[in-house]
């Protein structure tokens, strides 16, 4: 499932506008299923590093561009979303939303205020939201 979401979104980001330029872009579908399989097992496989270093080659091919990278809420409950968010957490920023951490956790808005209020969850220090590492450190227990 993670493999083909990877695809896909090689295909619609990357290949389709270039297939609109060049007409043929040759047998570049099948090596992006294959780069898309090698990503994901990195992903989800028991290599810390190996498993940042694909994220973070993926998030930076495919969401280029001087703004931090910002995906909306819905983004985390997609499985790339979801193993980013387990392997490395939000990778540009420290502190997230309390609907975006719902969403990295599979939980309502309400259910973040609970696990903040509860002591599961760490309010961020400097303003609103949760921090990242608890909402990571959620996900890996």
């Amino acid at each position: 499932m993670l493999a083909e979401q990877i695809a896909t979104i090689i295909r619609t980001r990357l290949l389709d506008p270039l297939e609109i330029l060049f007409d043929d872009v040759g047998d570049l579908p099948s090596r992006a299923d294959e780069v898309a399989h090698q990503l994901a097992a990195a992903m989800q496989g028991d290599d810390d590093a190996a498993a940042v270093h694909a994220i973070a080659r993926l998030v930076g091919a495919l969401y280029p561009g001087d703004a931090p990278f910002d995906p909306p809420a819905e983004w985390w409950r997609t499985p790339l979303g979801q193993v980013v968010a387990r392997r490395m957490g939000h990778p540009a920023t420290r502190a997230v939303s309390y609907s975006v951490a719902g969403a990295m956790l599979g939980v309502t808005k309400q259910g973040v205020h609970d696990l903040v209020r509860r002591g599961k969850l760490e309010r961020n220090a400097d303003g609103g939201g949760v921090t990242v590492d608890s909402v990571r450190a959620r996900l890996t227990t």
